[in-house]
């Protein structure tokens, strides 16, 4: 099967394997419960590799072999290598364990575990990771956020099954289809099919607020 990046999906060879991976909405419930959708988003993003990587994208427009090299020499914090070990574990229709690795009882204790390293970096693990969970809650699409869209408010729990049932009534599709659907997608369905929104963008209505209130400055001045 050929992954479409542009909706989250990504294929990783491994010896005679081939690892298909969706960030479906289906995928995303298999992560856990609501809110540990959002724990596991929170732990991948807020680790202490994370903000040395994107301001290297943000000044080279890629991230450099040289630093990956240096990331996956360092230790991945344990909420991270946990979370990415889940969301690519939940993405994969087959057992990614020989990728990730897995986490197995150990001797020194009832509740002593050890992680058994697979085939991927912890940094590229952390990495993919971030966009399957990111494509998969968030959506990547290109579309325009209306301001009346905005809320501002921030979530504590990502119901899957709420997009699910959308999908479902807007575009006439079976649960077995809508489950299907990333984050992304659901985007650009919904953008294809509503595609003359009225309304401002954050963006544009500052703009049009900033004009207006320059226009009255300089009309003020001249009184």
């Amino acid at each position: 099967m050929t992954p479409q990046k542009e909706i989250g999906e990504c294929l990783i060879s491994h010896g005679e394997n081939d690892y298909f991976f969706r960030p479906s909405f289906e995928a995303m419930s298999r992560i856990g419960e609501p809110d540990e959708i959002v724990k596991a988003f929170y732990d991948l993003h807020n680790d202490e590799v994370t903000p040395l990587l994107q301001r290297a994208l943000a000044a080279y427009g890629k991230i450099p072999s040289w630093l990956m090299d240096y990331v996956n020499r360092k230790q991945v914090a344990k909420p991270a290598m946990m979370a990415a070990i889940s969301v690519l574990t939940a993405c994969c229709e087959r057992d990614p364990a020989s990728l990730t690795g897995e986490i197995i009882p150990g001797r020194s204790g009832r509740w002593a575990f050890v992680y058994r390293k697979g085939a991927m970096p912890p940094g590229d693990m952390v990495l993919i990771a971030q966009s399957l969970i990111t494509h998969g809650i968030i959506g990547k699409a290109k579309v325009r956020q209306l301001q009346r869209h905005e809320s501002g408010q921030s979530t504590t729990e990502f119901r899957a099954f709420d997009y699910i049932s959308a999908a479902r009534n807007h575009f006439n599709m079976s649960r077995t289809d809508a489950e299907q659907l990333t984050m992304t997608e659901f985007q650009m369905l919904l953008a294809a099919k509503y595609p003359d929104q009225k309304g401002f963008t954050r963006e544009e209505y500052d703009a049009v607020a900033d004009a207006y209130l320059a226009k009255k400055s300089r009309k003020i001045s001249t009184v």
